[in-house]
């Protein structure tokens, strides 16, 4: 069944649906972290109509950071969003306990939900997926499982979705790996899991077969447009939203590309959204790369979306 707004919308029941801004962490020139500018980014997604943030994943650059500043992301996130429920982080880790002290954390926070990858650390079998998920389940919170086969090498394919979800380990999962046809593999084996879009580039697609919430990117950038586009998208209201994807999708592309967090800051930064540099290991775009995002997110902004 097509989704539509009112069963795509945030609630505090379900509230990994609507739209999860996946945060860009603004740092200093320093490279220190900007809790300040990071509290002011999450309070302007929510009043520009995003429903919530997903602090500590890979846009949040959560490799880079120490235990320390991990934790005082996702407090910073909670406290910013007035509302826990409104928060979902990333607790991926290399271990499956880290991963579930992580989730546990979150849950002390207050948070609604979290996001995990499968075992990252090496190609995981699926007993070890599965093992990985229940564990982190363990912490009590509803767990989003994340589907990124490009980065993992771990695949959840429909049917070990079908199966965490038969588990009990998860709720929903964040479908990464750009085949849209998987959606209705998805719904045919796990009815009741819910589809989140994972890659901006494919959120019109996903949307028409079913997608009841967006893990997003680009909304970092242009938060009111975007949150126009996805209600327009899960509402089937093609007539708005297919112009937006269309005007958008030179942007929405970089979020499937490696150099995502670069793009996704610099249209912040162009925008005047704090994003500043990204750490190490992960250096500047490159001369040809900069200039195609800068032309995008400048003509993004003349055509008047925000």
């Amino acid at each position: 069944m097509t989704a539509t707004k009112a069963t795509a919308t945030w609630t505090t029941d379900r509230p990994w649906r609507g739209i999860m801004v996946a945060t860009a962490l603004p740092l200093r020139e320093d490279l220190s972290v900007d809790l300040d500018a990071y509290a002011e980014h999450v309070r302007r997604l929510i009043e520009q109509g995003c429903d919530g943030v997903v602090p500590n994943g890979s846009l949040g650059e959560y490799q880079t950071l120490t235990d320390d500043e991990r934790a005082r992301v996702v407090r910073t996130a909670v406290e910013a969003a007035g509302d826990g429920a409104r928060v979902m982080p990333g607790v991926a880790a290399y271990g499956s306990e880290e991963s579930r002290r992580w989730a546990e954390q979150a849950a002390e926070e207050g948070c609604g939900s979290v996001l995990l990858l499968p075992p990252n650390a090496y190609r995981a079998d699926e007993p070890a997926v599965r093992a990985h998920f229940a564990e982190v389940a363990r912490a009590g919170l509803p767990v989003v499982g994340y589907n990124n086969p490009i980065d993992t090498k771990v695949d959840l394919t429909p049917a070990l979705l079908a199966r965490l979800h038969g588990d009990g380990s998860i709720v929903a999962v964040k479908e990464f790996s750009g085949d849209v046809r998987r959606a209705y593999e998805i719904g045919e084996l796990a009815p009741d899991l819910d589809l989140l879009i994972g890659a901006d580039d494919v959120l019109l697609e996903l949307s028409l077969a079913g997608a009841v919430g967006w893990i997003a990117g680009y909304p970092n950038a242009f938060p009111a447009t975007c949150a126009e586009l996805y209600y327009a998208a899960v509402a089937g209201d093609l007539d708005t939203a297919l112009p937006l994807y269309k005007a958008l999708h030179p942007l929405l592309r970089w979020d499937s590309r490696t150099e995502f967090v670069q793009a996704i800051k610099m249209s912040m930064d162009l925008v005047g959204r704090r994003g500043g540099p990204t750490r190490p290991p992960r250096v500047p775009l490159s001369r040809q790369d900069a200039a195609t995002v800068r032309a995008a997110t400048e003509k993004a902004v003349a055509d008047g979306h925000h």
